[in-house]
């Protein structure tokens, strides 16, 4: 590279540096030992911000950089140095760059001769503004109404008048010391210098002109015999201050008060004459008079300011007090209208609720005895055709019943995580079907899944009954919008809805380009039968039983709406932090006939002559009690019973809930179904039917009866068979208190049991041995549970999987799991585990 233009060269994997002979006088203390070796090791004291420019470059970007400062070791020190250079990748034949080109130029010279020319030209312009001031000196302290303009403006008139080096304004106040000097204001060519000039409180020199007896002026401070000492503090002789003449005049206000003193300073003697001291003299003057105004200015101003925040202070405060009574009152209006109107629904549930229940009864009573029938008149059309209009009639009186218990919040919900979006999009031909052809459908879906806590069957049947409000209020025809997005309840909400929890929820919001409705409409919308449809087109249950469905699951339902402009019905429902269960639901048999002995217990003889006879039908044999007393009866006389058939409103003391138990502990494994047209709180608690619970509604089918029948025994008979042999358990638990209890009531069992205190500890002893349960708790130090739960069910297809948690839901994972509600006791683990059923013990041991 023979080039007069200084290059070089970085290649390979090392970027190996190769330079010319114009390269060399730009690093001299490098040349030769920097040839062939690594670009990195050459220049590593500026690698770290150089090296981000050779990577850009090494990626195939070309760069160029003008007058770059770039430090740089000459001669053993660092030197500035200014550099333009371009950069350019180096390519080899596949095209890839495996190297660099740099073509630069050295133009520290340059930089530094412009610098030296801007300076100069600075200092003219500098020198030109100060004369400036000069000019307009006088003028501006006599009109100056700014205390430190004024004093600034007189210090700087006064060097440039005096050709004084160094200048400053001793203000006359008392300082934290008890000082009444104080440097207030500083002018000059080298204030550094200036710094170390005698301050007042130092020395007594000046003390005459802070009293305002008479001006101080030195020659020649060398020469005057008051400096010929050292100052009382700093032991520093006078001789080594940077000034060798200064003047020092006093500043007093037009009532002769003394507000300080103006001082200048020089390094040269004799500076100062009787001209400098007449200017002086007179700008001080002038100083005097500004300071004075200012002071009576500002006074005033300070008082008028103190006055207006005052007046603003009292005047927000009013209308603070004002927006805050007026804000109370309307809150508190209209928590006494929710109030009023959730008791009104409250009422209205209980006497629903009650009425679903008597009517429920007797719709089972009709439907047993209909379905019964139609077997003894089987081939004869005409009573055929009229005993399925009849239970048509039933099937309509079953509907009516199930919305009054929804509105009551009465109904037994199985909620479990619902993923909103794909629930709605499941939805979408059955929408499109109910709604028609001339209303058009368009779904917002919010980013990412927006999981739920709720009954999926319920949200259905409420996006439905919207849905078909929104077509009727469409008359048929225009857009109906379905939006989901996630919400938060805050602080200031939750005083209107105190029944709600604080927290992330998901909204549904449905809209249509209806009619609208008015406030008067809107405060009764909710109650059952009220509808302002024809008579014979409508109920009034569809939003009374929305209403209640998403009460009793933990939401709330607000609707907006007026005359002309459509309406909007929004659900609020919990959001769920664990993911859906898309794993399908349980798949029951066709209706079967069984061989099995079944207790059925009614205390409605006409249901319970029914409902055996039904029972019978089916091939069972039944046995029949009145009440749970009378059922506990026939256990205890040691007759075989293989299912327990009860209503869940019983007469007398005993529960349903007590027989259950007493009947379990007197016959082990025994299957228990029960049956309700309303199942109160003994059942179902928080809206939410009990972990194990198996329920039939009234009124049922036949068919229903015969599929949830075989339901509860196949899984009795499966409990029973995992428990003729004891599960081995891995139990994982951090609290050191909650494993060893769990861990004897596990052993009491007869389970063999392992415990661990963390995932990591599970890991291993999932290597070293089989187990057929996990039992862990969702919460633990490090891995969390549920990982834990996938890795295990990874090593050990078939494991079951029971989460032990304080948690109202856990994941659901491929294969299912059991939520085990702490705290639990030995029965309710015992329950946990046969819910589980044979097929985990049997999947997770090796085979022999």
């Amino acid at each position: 590279m023979a080039s007069r233009d200084a290059m070089y060269v970085a290649w390979g994997p090392n970027l190996a540096f190769i330079y010319n002979d114009a390269y060399v006088p730009i690093f001299p203390d490098r040349h030769p030992t920097a040839l062939g070796r690594p670009f990195g090791d050459v220049w590593s004291d500026i690698w770290p911000r150089f090296g981000i420019v050779v990577n850009r470059v090494l990626a195939g970007e070309s760069m160029r950089f003008e007058e770059d400062h770039i430090p740089m070791l000459r001669g053993g020190r660092l030197q500035d140095a200014w550099f333009t250079y371009s950069l350019t990748p180096l390519r080899d034949d596949t095209g890839a760059a495996q190297g660099l080109l740099c073509v630069t130029r050295e133009v520290t010279d340059a930089v530094l001769t412009r610098r030296r020319e801007e300076a100069a030209t600075a200092a003219l312009q500098a020198r030109t503004e100060a004369l400036s001031i000069v000019n307009e000196a006088g003028a501006k302290i006599t009109a100056e109404l700014d205390i430190e303009r004024a004093v600034q403006v007189a210090v700087d008139a006064s060097v440039e008048l005096t050709e004084a080096k160094f200048g400053a304004f001793f203000y006359n106040t008392v300082d934290a010391a008890g000082e009444s000097y104080m440097l207030y204001a500083l002018a000059g060519a080298d204030r550094n210098a200036f710094s170390r000039f005698p301050h007042p409180r130092n020395t007594d020199i000046f003390a005459p002109t802070f009293r305002g007896e008479g001006i101080v002026r030195s020659d020649d401070i060398t020469q005057d015999p008051r400096y010929g000492r050292n100052l009382p503090h700093s032991g520093m002789p006078v001789g080594h201050l940077p000034v060798r003449s200064y003047l020092a005049v006093p500043v007093r206000s037009r009532t002769g008060d003394v507000l300080g003193g103006i001082l200048l300073g020089h390094p040269d003697a004799g500076r100062f004459d009787d001209a400098s001291e007449a200017s002086l003299v007179s700008l001080a003057g002038q100083a005097a008079v500004a300071i004075d105004n200012a002071r009576l200015l500002q006074s005033a101003e300070r008082e008028l300011r103190h006055r207006r925040r005052a007046e603003e202070q009292l005047r927000q405060l009013n209308e603070n007090l004002e927006a805050r009574v007026a804000q109370e009152i309307a809150e508190r209006q209209q928590a006494e209208r929710a109030l009023q109107q959730a008791q009104k629904m409250e009422v209205i549930g209980q006497l629903t609720g009650g009425v679903a229940h008597d009517f429920n009864n007797l719709l089972q009573v009709v439907s047993g005895n209909l379905q019964l029938l139609n077997k003894d008149v089987a081939g004869n059309a005409r009573a055929e055709r009229r005993i399925i209009n009849a239970l048509a009639g039933v099937e309509r009186g079953a509907k009516l019943a199930s919305q009054l218990l929804a509105f009551g919040r009465r109904q037994a919900l199985e909620p479990k995580p619902v993923d909103l979006g794909r629930l709605l999009t499941g939805m979408d031909d059955l929408l499109r079907r109910s709604v028609g052809e001339a209303v058009s459908i368009e779904t917002i879906l919010a980013d990412g899944p927006c999981t739920i806590f709720a009954d999926p069957v319920q949200v259905e049947n409420a996006v439905l009954n919207l849905a078909i409000n929104a077509r009727d209020a469409m008359e048929g025809s225009g857009r109906l919008t379905i939006s989901v997005a996630v919400a938060t309840l805050d602080e200031p909400a939750r005083r209107l809805h105190p029944e709600m929890a604080l927290g992330p929820y998901v909204s549904l919001a449905i809209t249509d380009t209806g009619c609208g409705m008015d406030a008067e409409v809107m405060s009764h919308v909710f109650e059952p039968f009220y509808t302002t449809k024809a008579e014979g087109k409508g109920t009034g249950l569809g939003l009374s039983m929305v209403y209640g469905f998403v009460r009793q699951s933990g939401g709330h339902v607000a609707i907006d709406s007026a005359i002309g402009r459509g309406t909007t019905v929004t659900l609020f429902l919990p959001w769920s932090e664990c993911a859906e269960d898309v794993a399908g639901t349980e798949h029951h048999p066709d209706a079967v006939q069984g061989a099995e002995t079944i207790l059925a217990v009614e205390d409605d003889p006409e249901v319970r002559l029914t409902v055996v006879e039904m029972l019978k039908d089916l091939g069972y044999d039944v046995l029949a009690a009145d009440s749970a007393e009378s059922a506990l009866a026939v256990i205890n006389g040691g007759a075989a019973i293989d299912l327990l058939f009860t209503d869940v409103v019983m007469p007398g003391d005993l529960r349903s809930t007590e027989l259950a138990e007493r009947a379990r502990a007197a016959l082990p494994g025994l299957a228990v179904l029960f049956t309700s047209g309303y199942a109160e709180d003994v059942i179902v608690h928080d809206g939410r039917l009990d972990a194990g619970v198996e329920l039939l509604s009234k009124p049922y089918t036949e068919a229903a009866l015969a599929t949830k029948l075989r339901h509860v025994l196949a899984r009795a008979a499966g409990a029973n068979a995992a428990a003729a042999e004891p599960p081995s358990i891995l139990l994982v638990e951090d609290e050191a208190i909650i494993r060893m209890s769990t861990t004897e009531l596990l052993q009491d069992a007869g389970h063999r049991v392992t415990a661990c205190a963390s995932a990591e500890e599970a890991r291993g002893e999932l290597a070293r041995g089989p187990f057929d349960i996990l039992v862990t708790d969702v919460s633990l130090p490090g891995e969390s549970g549920v990982e834990l739960a996938v890795e295990a069910r990874r090593l050990r297809p078939g494991l079951g999987v029971i989460f032990a948690t304080g948690k109202d839901s856990v994941p659901t994972l491929d294969g299912g799991t059991v939520l085990l509600r702490k705290p639990y006791d030995a029965a309710q683990l015992a329950e946990a585990i046969g819910r589980l059923g044979p097929a985990a013990a049997a999947a997770s041991r090796p085979s022999p």
